[in-house]
């Protein structure tokens, strides 16, 4: 597989990883201000342009499955988000490309 191609996940699928209570990462990597005012269950905040200096820290184990995501399909965060994680060494990264808005539009619970 092309270690540059990003790996997309959908929203049943993000879901069913949540309510098997799968070993993963949620991390949304919009602005601070945008994860404050609501985020996916389960899910910390890492903004993208904080990605390097952040992921070791909070993202210690490099093989554990990542699923990033921002707002929505137009949004560049999460895919540039993939690609700065894999060129950081991380294996299982995924981009739930449709983002907040998508989760918003299945009516499904943001946290706050």
């Amino acid at each position: 597989m092309d270690p540059n191609k990003i790996k997309i996940i959908s929203k049943d699928q993000l879901f069913e990883l949540m309510e098997n209570k799968e070993d993963f990462k949620l991390v949304e990597v919009l602005a601070e201000e945008d994860y404050a005012s609501g985020h996916l269950p389960m899910a910390i905040n890492i903004p993208v342009d904080k990605i390097e200096k952040l992921a070791p820290i909070l993202l210690s184990d490099k093989e554990q499955r990542i699923v990033v995501y921002c707002s929505g399909y137009l949004c560049t965060a999460s895919p540039g988000a993939a690609r700065k994680l894999q060129s950081m060494g991380y294996t299982d990264v995924f981009d739930y490309k449709a983002g907040k808005e998508d989760w918003r539009r299945s009516e499904l619970p943001l946290a706050k």
